[in-house]
C-alpha cells in the first residue's frame, strides 16, 4: 500500500491509499485544502480536528447540493426518456393529402401566344421608337 503525502490546510499528513488511487486521494485532499484554505482565510488559525470536520461539513453541504441538482436531472432524463419512449411506440400519423392546383395546357398555350404578341408589338415600338 502506497504512502501519499497530502496537504490540507498547510500541514502535511501522511496518508495509505490502495495502488492506482493515488491520484483521487490528492484530488480529494485538494478540494478538502481549498475549503480548509477558505476556512483559515476567514476565522484564522484553527486547531486541526476542527479545521478538518468543518472543511469536512463544507464539502458535505456541496456535495448534498449536487446530489440534489443530481436527483432533479435524472427525473427530468427518466420523464424525457419516457416520453420519447411513447412516441416511438405511437403510430405515425396517417399521411395528409396535398392537392397542388394544375394549369390547364390550354391556359399554358394561350399565356404563351399573349407573351410573344407582346414581344412582337415591343420590337415593333422600338424599330418605330428607332431613329
Amino acid at each position: 500500500m502506497p504512502e501519499v503525502i497530502i496537504h490540507i490546510g498547510g500541514r502535511a499528513f501522511e496518508v495509505s491509499c490502495q495502488d492506482g488511487e493515488e491520484h483521487y486521494l490528492h484530488s480529494a485532499a485538494g478540494m478538502l485544502d481549498t475549503e480548509a484554505s477558505t476556512l483559515a482565510q476567514q476565522i484564522g488559525r484553527l486547531p486541526e480536528s476542527r479545521m478538518l470536520l468543518m472543511a469536512g461539513l463544507m464539502l458535505a453541504d456541496k456535495t448534498a447540493g449536487l446530489e440534489d441538482q443530481l436527483k432533479d436531472v435524472e427525473a427530468k432524463l427518466a420523464e424525457t426518456t419516457a416520453e420519447m419512449e411513447k412516441l416511438r411506440a405511437a403510430p405515425a400519423p396517417d399521411p395528409e393529402r396535398v392537392e397542388v392546383p394544375v394549369i390547364p395546357q390550354i391556359v399554358q398555350d394561350t399565356l404563351a401566344e399573349i407573351a410573344a404578341r407582346a414581344e412582337a408589338l415591343a420590337d415593333e415600338v422600338e424599330e418605330k421608337a428607332a431613329p
